[in-house]
């Protein structure tokens, strides 16, 4: 197997309104802004929301991605609107595993930008570059049952429900047991 950090690919992905890049360093302000004006409803589902983050903190958050991005440990990629530049969200593919290869796609969205389709065209457009220019083999989404609004999208693009955890997770707030929804494409 060929060693991740030799994988040549494009660190952007363009859809009809999104451009979908890598972490750069800047980008800490216009994510710091939009965890806080999302926090209320991330904090629900996202541990890194429920903690207060400083703006240098969120900055260093961001180039530590963007290092992990070019080590090919986990690709974050930062959601931004083509005509306005807003800054919309994070997706990323994460958990890794090269020799298969697979991916498991994250995401979430700054919710003053909830339910423009968003974020279902930035998972396909992640999608589609894991199996066109990753080769992937498989793509999964997990989350949590009671996260319908994260539960929709995978249901929404096409993805199998492959089986659910019981009592696979603590709850952000470590108060009781959760069950997690494991969703799949294929490249079969």
């Amino acid at each position: 197997m060929v060693n991740p950090v030799l994988k040549e690919f494009p660190h952007e992905i363009h859809t009809e309104r999104l451009l979908i890049r890598l972490p750069l360093p800047g980008d800490g302000k216009a994510v710091h802004e939009a965890i806080q004006a999302s926090r209320p409803e991330l904090k629900k589902w996202l541990p890194f929301a429920k903690q207060e983050q400083t703006l240098e903190e969120t900055e260093a958050n961001v180039r530590e991605a963007q290092i992990q991005f070019l080590q090919r440990e986990d690709l974050r990629f930062h959601i931004f609107h083509k005509q306005s530049k807003a800054f919309l969200g994070c997706t990323g593919l994460h958990r890794i595993n090269w020799q298969v290869p697979k991916f498991e796609i994250g995401y979430w969205i700054d919710t003053r930008y909830e339910g423009q389709g968003f974020m279902s065209e930035a998972v396909t457009g992640l999608t589609n570059f894991a199996f066109q220019e990753l080769e992937a083999n498989r793509v999964e989404i997990r989350c949590d049952e009671q996260n319908n609004r994260s539960r929709a999208i995978p249901e929404r693009l096409g993805f199998v429900l492959e089986g659910i955890f019981y009592n696979h997770a603590r709850s952000v707030e470590g108060d009781e047991l959760r069950n997690t929804c494991i969703y799949a494409k294929t490249q079969r």
